[in-house]
């Protein structure tokens, strides 16, 4: 599931002011943690490519950031709540009411302003990956695609509860001829088995199936509705730890000036695109 509100999407913000690391540091927690020797890091769980049972883009990031900070990595996977609101409390600044969270640090956090003016017991920052809705498609069933228009009378495939089901079914030409999935990857496999003609879904779903596959091309998802320039996901942590969202910040930038998180993505099919 797109784990982020679809009202507050087309308010994304590409980058975020570094203005609060200028502020006065609050030690506390981060010499907390750099004494416990490691560093807990929230992570969606059964959200492909970004984290599930065998890996996934946030988990491998948990890995890198902990090892720039000297220090062993203490995952925490949790359930997506009813919205993004819900996991910032559960997972940066109270924690779970089941007993678990919060974390040092919570992974995929849209840079978005409206959510930052709804929570201001987290600093989020630290943007990492601007994602996208776009279609891949069958070349064969649809070589063509101008419009929406192209693909009338198409077996098109979405998640449950997503933006990307919302855009289909809300056209009435279109939502007779869709199928819902549990999961986009789910959908994706359907396409790759040619029980589908078109799938649509996050760019980082798209691309960490289909491989680059000649057979299916990837563009820009056709709707209106949509949001184009996407969304931006960065790190959360509780509002006075400055500190610790000062030198988490310099290592998602060493991530970015050698190599390494372009490298990460790649490892599981996806293009690193720096917000």
């Amino acid at each position: 599931m797109t784990r982020f509100p679809i009202r507050t999407l087309a308010n994304c913000l590409a980058v975020i002011s570094s203005v609060f690391l200028m502020a006065t540091p609050a030690h506390a927690d981060l010499d907390k943690i750099k004494a416990s020797g490691k560093l807990t890091v929230a992570v969606y769980d059964d959200f492909a490519p970004f984290s599930g049972k065998s890996g996934g883009i946030d988990i491998d990031l948990a890995e890198a950031l902990a090892k720039k900070l000297n220090l062993k990595l203490s995952l925490l996977p949790f359930p997506a709540g009813e919205n993004v609101n819900d996991d910032l409390r559960n997972m940066v600044w109270k924690g779970h009411y089941l007993g678990f969270g919060p974390a040092d640090v919570m992974l995929h956090v849209p840079v978005d302003r409206s959510l930052m003016m709804q929570n201001d017991k987290v600093e989020i920052f630290a943007p990492y990956f601007r994602e996208t809705i776009q279609i891949v498609r069958n070349l064969k069933a649809i070589p063509d695609l101008q419009s929406s228009q192209s693909l009338i009378g198409k077996r098109l495939g979405a998640e449950k509860v997503s933006i990307s089901a919302m855009v289909l079914l809300g056209d009435t030409d279109l939502r007779d001829k869709v199928q819902i999935f549990p999961t986009p990857i789910d959908a994706l496999n359907k396409l790759k088995a040619g029980e589908l003609d078109a799938v649509v879904a996050s760019r980082a779903e798209i691309e960490s199936v289909m491989h680059g596959d000649a057979n299916f091309e990837i563009t820009d998802a056709p709707f209106d509705r949509l949001p184009r320039k996407g969304w931006v996901n960065g790190l959360a942590v509780k509002k006075d730890e400055l500190e610790l969202a000062k030198v988490l910040q310099a290592a998602v930038n060493e991530l970015f000036d050698n190599g390494e998180m372009a490298a990460l993505f790649a490892k599981h099919g996806v293009k690193s695109i720096k917000p």
